[in-house]
């Protein structure tokens, strides 16, 4: 029998935070609990019909059967993106600055490859944050340098704190608003700040904006909507979140068209591209929404509104996200999040995700994930709130 060694690439991050909650979750059910499942932000309410029925015929043309040889994804495709950043947030692209991607998370880590290899290359991440941008950026032989976000600052960086000796090393810097996992949103002026920084320090931003359309206020605005951001920044969209198609992998990345170009030329030597029929279907989508969006923020800001009641009546001093389909929850005490989240699985079958997994400073914070599966929603979410509210009375969360 051969024995794989781990190699000392893996050896630098842990194993992949939502595989372990996965694994948590199926002892608990293996030992009987009945599981309220909180902790992955997967979409529980399918793709629309309408979508769905797209790819019926799209499907059917041999025409996709084949490699896309364009390289940077499908005309029709990206000029769907062009018309939607037109519509949605008044930027105006090229299709040259567009370019496909198998999802967003895998955009995401291969810019980090095509720009990163030694540990002199500092990656600015904010922390807490989705673990895609510290973990590659320690795959790729980089070092990370964590943003603080923390919650007297609104869950924005502190861009003056970031030492001179670091910012001037530094390569990328990642943001991501609307925020996962704090559900906060960055306002303009934030970003102007970042382009400035940007500028001095030559620093290529990375602005990943896969919850755009999961809001409940004011409509994010676009990093690129910022004057100067195109001269120093991309950024990331998927269709996961917005129509429920977190299985197909679909998304994007549009804006610097250098940095368009070296991402296009390093995936060429990894993938071939998106699924021809699966870039036509999202070019429909992102034409013919027929009302999606306005549907799922109403569900999603209903379940919220349940969620912060309980939470709330729970005794647990919780905001309300103005953006995302997650709940950045503090907890009581100096109690560890993974301790936190550990006893009220064992305890009551509620899965959330502990804060410490998403960074040092999510440390004291778990995150509730608003896409429960189950016929009764708003009956499943009362029953978590019911069961975190025992569980704290017993003492078990204090």
């Amino acid at each position: 029998m051969i024995v794989v060694k781990a190699k000392s690439r893996l050896e630098r991050v842990p194993r992949y935070l939502f595989s372990q909650l996965v694994s948590a979750r199926r002892e608990a059910e293996e030992k009987g609990l009945s599981i309220i499942d909180l902790g992955i932000g997967d979409p529980d309410i399918p793709t629309p019909p309408h979508i769905v029925e797209r790819m019926r015929e799209a499907v059917q043309n041999p025409l996709y059967h084949r490699y896309d040889e364009t390289n940077k994804g499908l005309p029709i495709f990206r000029e769907a993106v062009v018309k939607w950043y037109r519509e949605r947030f008044g930027v105006e692209l090229d299709t040259e600055e567009v370019l496909s991607l198998i999802g967003c998370k895998e955009g995401l880590a291969h810019i980090i490859w095509a720009l990163v290899e030694k540990t002199d290359d500092i990656v600015l991440v904010p922390d807490p944050a989705y673990p895609v941008y510290k973990n590659n950026t320690l795959l790729a032989g980089g070092t990370p340098y964590p943003m603080p976000l923390k919650r007297e600052n609104a869950f924005l960086p502190d861009l003056k704190a970031i030492p001179e000796e670091i910012a001037k090393k530094a390569k990328l810097m990642f943001l991501n608003y609307p925020n996962n996992p704090t559900g906060s949103v960055a306002p303009k002026e934030f970003f102007m700040e970042v382009v400035e920084f940007a500028h001095k320090y030559d620093v290529l931003v990375c602005h990943d904006c896969a919850y755009s359309e999961i809001y409940f206020e004011t409509p994010p605005i676009s990093f690129l909507s910022v004057p100067g951001a195109r001269e120093i920044g991309v950024e990331f969209h998927s269709l996961s979140k917005t129509y429920n198609m977190t299985g197909w992998r679909v998304g994007f990345v549009v804006g610097n068209k250098d940095i368009i170009n070296t991402l296009t030329s390093f995936k060429s030597h990894i993938d071939s591209g998106v699924f021809m029929a699966i870039q036509d279907v999202a070019a429909y989508a992102l034409g013919n929404p027929n009302g999606h969006p306005e549907r799922m923020r109403e569900i999603y800001r209903e379940r919220r509104d349940i969620m912060v009641e309980e939470l709330r009546e729970a005794g647990l001093e919780v905001s309300s996200p103005p953006a995302t389909f997650y709940i950045w929850v503090p907890l009581p005490g100096s109690v560890s999040s993974a301790d936190w989240a550990g006893r009220l699985l064992d305890e009551t079958g509620v899965v959330v995700t502990p804060g410490r997994g998403y960074g040092e400073y999510g440390e004291g914070y778990v995150r509730f994930a608003l896409t429960v599966k189950g016929e009764d929603v708003k009956g499943i979410l009362r029953e978590a709130g019911r069961r975190i509210k025992e569980f704290l009375k017993r003492g078990e969360g204090r």
